[in-house]
């Protein structure tokens, strides 16, 4: 992927000089260029194009602020309800993730959701245990994170 990325970047700089126009147009133009070549070339390359792993990358980043958002909206509501009648849990988290950069990064949207945040992580690197301000399903929530950013960094990691 990298390296399509700055073939691409090459391809767009030499395109600037060929024009001999140093404008962020032509910059732009040069690279859409590059991004047709490439993806006429893409069978020379062993990995797909790095544009699904950039959109995949969009995605995770889209439903971050979505669930930044319901959840912050989720605290809010508990914040202002007259009686606190929540149900603080703790729970483990299997995770399919492999990769050390995986399971940080999932850590850390997790923590950084309002409501929840990743205490400890197993030795073996496979179980994230969870504190969570208000769950009524522990099943659900580990669903939830499962089909959503689980699946999300599958995505961005496996693309």
């Amino acid at each position: 992927m990298a390296f399509q990325l700055l073939l691409n970047f090459f391809i767009a700089l030499v395109w600037m000089f060929m024009s001999t126009s140093f404008t962020a147009s032509t910059f732009i133009i040069g690279f859409l260029i590059g991004l047709l070549l490439i993806i006429m070339t893409r069978r020379f390359f062993p990995d797909r194009l790095y544009i699904w792993r950039l959109w995949a990358t969009l995605k995770l980043a889209l439903l971050f602020f979505k669930e930044l958002t319901l959840s912050n909206i989720s605290v809010l509501q508990v914040v202002l309800r007259p009686k606190m009648d929540i149900q603080p849990m703790i729970f483990a988290l299997p995770t399919d993730l492999e990769h050390d950069w995986e399971i940080t990064l999932l850590s850390s949207l997790i923590t950084l959701t309002p409501g929840t945040i990743v205490l400890n992580v197993s030795d073996d690197q496979k179980t994230l245990y969870i504190h969570a301000i208000d769950v009524d399903d522990v099943e659900d929530a580990i669903d939830s994170i499962k089909n959503s950013f689980e699946k999300a960094i599958k995505e961005v990691s496996r693309a």
